[in-house]
């Protein structure tokens, strides 16, 4: 007799294939599943840790989530996140600027009061601690097409020696043939300038004094009253200010030539603050000459900052007006004229020079300041360097000052074309600033075309390399979830753990006291592959514990009590019990990082002496402050097994 199933057996049978079906169906998806299942047991293992380190992400609550902008690390541990209005036009209109204050110790945020929009300013870390931010944003761009009133750029003139002057935001520029247009700023313009002459007759008889009066002038950005045509211009007239009287309408005017519907970027600010890391506020200072939107600031070796290019008031690139601000007095003074595009990477190198590497972060024509250079600032003289492979993909590089800074060896890593452009390059190039004719010589190639990499600065002389994307702000799903370390010994990277959180444009890694590395930010133009679904600002923290920390598990190096300042010699002495089996010693100066661009973080090698009674450990820093600036810095000291301590924090004066 034949064989007939039962039904309970057919429905077991039916289930099965079933099932196998839906596999088959869903192979790809499964096969991830378990991809991911395994890949997570993996870099969960005590030994890979060892090997490639680990990511965590920081519980961040939602009340102190932030648009991390700009990222700084500040001698009393903590981390100031700036957002100001965070690349939002809503925040901006509201005037809602927001910074945050993170303790990575105890896991706190704090809401600090931000009084300007520092979106886009520029950052330095001051000879005392507190961190100097100057410049940001006065008005998001509007892109072509959206114009809907003509505007632009009005140079008022004043041709009175007797006063300044200063119009209100609102002030109304009138022209001669009646359109109206309306100040976005208020701009105060110098009295106009005396001079007297004395002339001689032949016979050597002197002439009454005479007087030349030259106009005094400043700029403001306009905006018709009306939409239409008959607001474009592109030819130079003058404009009467609507409201002056008599005297005061001779001698006040308008000039302008080119008032369009094209695109308006971003413009500037003035606004210049100083945050103090005790008081937990920011603390005004004289403002910029220029009105400045992405600049750099970089510390120089007698302590003042000099504040570099920029988008100005009428979001022109600053064509080369530079300005050095001097901690003492609070106020800016006149610098070498020279013209860069945004964010340049400028380095101070040894004899006080700075290092243009190239790299930038965007504004600026493709033809123009994008050559990397040595800069002079007392002759202001530029010699240009040569070497350096596809130079034209340098926007959105990365730039450092390899470890240690008395080799004086500088780095560019990756970066892109000019603007938009899809072009990226996982090209490294190393320039040797100590030979007598420099140029930059290709290093080894990152694994893949990489635009906004960050780089850190290790402890053990290593330099740690992560996120990234191929494309233009992380388009087309690019963002590049790898990580990697670099030798400047062996001139070669190695493997390291891969991050959870895609980094692409605004976004910032940075090295902390306990020598953890921790990542913010990211602002891609898309959430999806497609390029369908806009992009959502990257909120979350997410922190590298680098290997040597998992071989150390609690045996770390430690340093105690110590001081906190140098001696006349430049020296400082701590206890440790750990004496014998320290190595080395470095100082490395806190990163101010913004837009892939830290001119700050640098890693100094320091002297060894330790004391006959085994458990003193002195260190001796260089006096030279082209090498060492002046300000805080964190000295770490690391064993034969390149294990570093937690740092301790020391001034250099």
């Amino acid at each position: 007799m034949a064989y007939r199933p039962s039904k309970k057996f057919k429905k077991i049978l039916l289930g099965a294939s079933a099932v196998l079906l839906l596999a088959a169906l869903n192979a790809p998806a499964a096969v991830s599943f378990v991809e991911e299942k395994y890949h997570a047991y993996k870099i969960a293992q005590p030994a890979y840790m060892r090997e490639y380190g680990s990511w965590a992400e920081v519980p961040v609550p939602a009340g102190h989530r932030v648009n991390a902008i700009h990222a700084a690390l500040l001698h009393t541990g903590k981390v100031l996140l700036i957002a100001g209005s965070g690349n939002s036009q809503k925040n901006f209109d509201a005037g809602t600027f927001e910074s945050v204050l993170w303790d990575p110790v105890k896991n706190t945020f704090k809401k600090i009061p931000t009084p300007e929009d520092f979106f886009c300013s520029g950052h330095s870390q001051l000879p005392d601690g507190r961190l100097l931010v100057a410049g940001g944003t006065a008005r998001y761009e509007i892109l072509d097409g959206e114009v809907k009133k003509a505007g632009g750029g009005m140079r008022v003139k004043n041709e009175s020696p007797d006063e300044a002057v200063t119009l209100k935001k609102g002030t109304v520029f009138r022209s001669p043939s009646g359109v109206e247009y309306v100040s976005k700023f208020d701009v105060t313009v110098p009295k106009a300038k005396r001079e007297f002459e004395i002339s001689y007759f032949k016979s050597g008889q002197m002439k009454p004094w005479e007087t030349k009066v030259t106009a005094a002038e400043a700029r403001v950005f306009v905006e018709a009253r009306e939409e239409g045509p008959q607001a474009l211009t592109t030819e130079a007239a003058q404009y009467e200010v609507v409201g002056l009287k008599g005297e005061a309408a001779d001698n006040v005017y308008g000039l302008a030539q080119k008032l369009t519907t094209e695109k308006q970027d971003f413009q500037g600010i003035k606004g210049a603050y100083e945050f103090d890391p005790r008081a937990e506020k920011y603390i005004p200072v004289a403002p910029m000459k220029d009105a400045r939107w992405y600049p750099t600031l970089v510390t120089l070796a007698d302590g003042r900052v000099l504040a570099v290019s920029g988008l100005n008031d009428v979001g022109d690139v600053v064509p080369g007006d530079n300005e050095y601000y001097d901690p003492g007095t609070k106020k800016w003074s006149k610098g070498p004229f020279r013209y860069f595009p945004t964010y340049p990477s400028l380095f101070l190198t040894k004899g006080g020079k700075l290092l243009y590497t190239g790299s930038n972060a965007g504004y600026g024509p493709a033809d123009k300041g994008r050559e990397p250079g040595i800069w002079d600032l007392e002759k202001n003289s530029f010699t240009k360097l040569g070497g350096l492979t596809r130079p034209d993909q340098l926007e959105t590089s990365a730039s450092l000052l390899l470890p240690p800074a008395q080799d004086q060896k500088v780095m560019v890593l990756g970066g892109g074309g000019v603007g938009e452009s899809a072009k990226s390059t996982g090209r490294t190039s190393i320039i040797d600033l100590s030979k007598d004719s420099p140029a930059f010589a290709d290093g080894p190639s990152l694994p893949q075309g990489t635009r906004y990499l960050s780089g850190v600065l290790m402890p053990d002389d290593s330099v740690f390399t992560t996120g990234g994307s191929e494309d233009y702000r992380g388009r087309g799903g690019s963002d590049i979830l790898k990580a990697q370390f670099y030798d400047p010994t062996s001139n070669a990277f190695t493997e390291a753990a891969e991050p959870t959180v895609g980094r692409n444009y605004h976004s910032e890694a940075l090295l902390l006291p306990d020598g953890r590395v921790a990542t913010f930010g990211s602002d891609p133009l898309f959430d999806d592959k497609d390029n369908t679904k806009l992009g959502t600002f990257e909120q979350r923290i997410e922190v590298f514990t680098p290997p040597y920390l998992h071989r150390a598990g609690d045996d770390r190096p430690v340093l105690g009590e110590g001081s906190q300042e140098l001696d006349q010699n430049g020296r400082a002495t701590f206890k440790t019990k750990d004496a014998a089996r320290i190595v080395k010693a470095r100082l490395m100066r806190p990163s101010a990082v913004t837009h892939t661009t830290d001119v700050e973080q640098r890693s100094i090698e320091l002297g060894l002496l330790k004391g006959q009674d085994g458990i003193t450990l002195t260190v001796d820093v260089p006096q030279d402050r082209t090498l060492v600036p002046p300000g805080w810095y964190m000295l770490f000291v690391t064993d034969l097994d390149g294990i570093p301590s937690e740092a301790k924090w020391i001034q250099v004066e």
